[in-house]
């Protein structure tokens, strides 16, 4: 356990050689300067039960994380957060309604039970019994005081689009413990909205996150440094069970060297997302344990189908049978993932695995963009060094290309403006998707409205297909719609799907616990109350 009165000692003596490669880590002032061997090591610390076998959870000690960060702008708004660090800390410290198991579809956490009316269109949702970090009950008012704040038209809240679908004004409590959510249209799929990034419960009227944030998470405040710590301590009275550790440290380390360096080093016990190449040359060797989190991120292209050439339907065909998906596994991810077919979220729930898998035709695409008049097409592909991966594969499909007679341009764009600059301009770009549900992709992506409409894929019949499968209360039947939309997608739609990417975690020895079933983004994902040290 910590003591307050034991010394505080700079960074460069607690973790040596850190500053050297470029680690940040806490300053003396920021951080409890606690790192005792019962806080580094396993459990034989103070609070350890030393009853448990050698295979079962043990209890004590601090773990140490290294996540990529955001510099002196973070904060532990849980609304405002946006990188893996970010929803990493939020997760420790807060709870949502529901979150996304490893299939995506939506799982219970605050939310006890949902239920709809006959139309769809309202939802009673009933509160499991929870308290806050102060002790307060988790009510029906914190809820909506939660969701109203996230939908506030002055903020940038990243759930505000997801919450759209809920009338906030007509939506009410109707006990301590139960909603009466009122939405717009009919949503089949309301629970994903419960289970949305960013749509954490905050207590009524919470503000100040990054002085003492309340939740009623895993693990309580302690102290946060922006960019650099932040430092948790297990909750005892959490309503899943309390944490094996006493406490979860998180540290900034911007490059992947650093987090690997500090791993091997054992400055810290987690490392998160390494790249391929590292854990090729790592794994099995007996140092580190590496886990590969699989069909972590869509790894794909975006053609624009409201403009040249990717408006004629032949052109875009011609572009799925030019990929070599193997090749672009194993070129752009070093093999760290599994082939994609065009469509989103293998393995998630609703995705059309019947239809075949689409493999290089380089004939075929070479008749079609004849007939399509296309026969000596240039064509730029944006890129960026903005996610791992890209510039390989565009590379790669450039060479591909080739030999079907068509050149592209590779042009390699700014990582600070990439996104935005892809979602409007250009006509070809790379893009990768994490986590989330078919449902959510769709809407968020695939409709005439939707904000991010990197392919402009735009048709009212499939709009009105969408609606259908949201005003269906029979899965089955909703799940007949899906796939009746996938397989219109995986015939002329715009996202050319490769690849789905593993992500790749570094974990020292002693860490037991981390579930390798868990996509990033989901319920299991950056589960630390579930982990503990040996």
């Amino acid at each position: 356990m910590h003591d307050e009165s034991t010394r505080r000692l700079p960074s460069q003596e607690r973790f040596p050689g850190l500053r050297r490669r470029g680690f940040l880590a806490a300053t003396g002032a920021a951080s409890l300067g606690v790192v005792a061997l019962a806080g580094c090591g396993g459990g034989s610390g103070p609070g350890a039960d030393e009853s448990k076998g050698d295979g079962a959870p043990r209890r004590g000690g601090r773990l140490r994380a290294a996540f990529a960060g955001g510099g002196a702008s973070e904060t532990l708004d849980p609304h405002l957060a946006n990188l893996f660090a970010d929803a990493a800390r939020a997760k420790a410290l807060f709870d949502k309604l529901a979150d996304y198991g490893a299939d995506l579809s939506a799982q219970p956490r605050l939310a006890e039970k949902w239920e709809a009316n006959k139309a769809l269109d309202r939802w009673q949702v009933t509160l499991r019994e929870a308290a806050f970090h102060d002790g307060k009950p988790v009510t029906a008012e914190d809820v909506l005081y939660s969701y109203r704040r996230i939908a506030d038209p002055g903020q940038a809240f990243r759930a505000k689009a997801s919450l759209e679908p809920i009338d906030l004004d007509a939506s009410r409590a109707t006990g301590q413990r139960s909603i009466e959510f009122v939405l717009k249209r009919p949503t089949a799929e309301f629970p994903n909205i419960l289970a949305a990034f960013g749509a954490y419960i905050v207590p009524e009227g919470a503000t100040g996150f990054d002085r003492k944030p309340i939740g009623s998470g895993p693990f309580r405040f302690v102290s946060f440094a922006p960019g650099r710590s932040a430092v948790f301590r297990r909750n005892d009275d959490y309503w899943d069970g309390a944490p094996h550790l006493d406490e979860i440290e998180f540290v900034v380390a911007n490059e992947e060297s650093a987090r690997v360096n500090a791993l091997l080093g054992g400055q810290v016990e987690y490392a998160h997302e390494l790249n391929p190449a590292t854990a090729r040359a790592h794994e099995g060797k007996g140092q580190i344990e590496i886990v590969r989190l699989r069909n972590s991120a869509m790894q794909g292209f975006a053609m624009k189908t409201d403009r040249a050439p990717f408006d004629d339907r032949r052109v875009r065909e011609a572009f799925f049978l030019i990929a070599d998906r193997e090749e672009l596994v194993d070129g752009a991810l070093s093999g760290a993932g599994v082939v994609g077919n065009d469509l989103f979220g293998k393995g998630y729930e609703y995705y059309a695995d019947g239809l075949p898998q689409r493999e290089q035709d380089l004939d075929r695409a070479r008749a079609l963009l004849k007939r399509a008049g296309a026969e000596k097409l240039k064509v730029t592909l944006d890129t960026s060094a903005v996610a791992a991966g890209f510039t390989e594969a565009a590379g790669v499909f450039r060479d591909q290309a080739k030999e079907a007679g068509v050149t592209i341009d590779v042009k390699t764009g700014s990582k600070d403006s990439y996104w935005s600059d892809i979602l409007d301009n250009g006509a070809l770009c790379c893009y990768r998707s994490g986590a989330m549900p078919i449902e959510a992709h769709i809407s968020q992506r695939l409709l005439t409205g939707s904000t991010t409409n990197a392919t402009k894929w735009q048709h009212k019949d499939f709009d009105a297909l969408y609606q259908q499968a949201q005003s269906t209360k029979d899965r089955t039947g909703r799940a007949a719609v899906y796939e009746r939309m996938q397989r219109r997608l995986y015939t002329e739609g715009g996202f050319l799907i490769w690849g789905f990417a593993d992500w790749i975690l570094g974990i020292a020895r002693n860490v037991k616990g981390v579930e390798e079933n868990a996509p990033a983004n989901t319920l299991d994902w950056a589960r630390f109350d579930k982990v503990w040290l040996t």
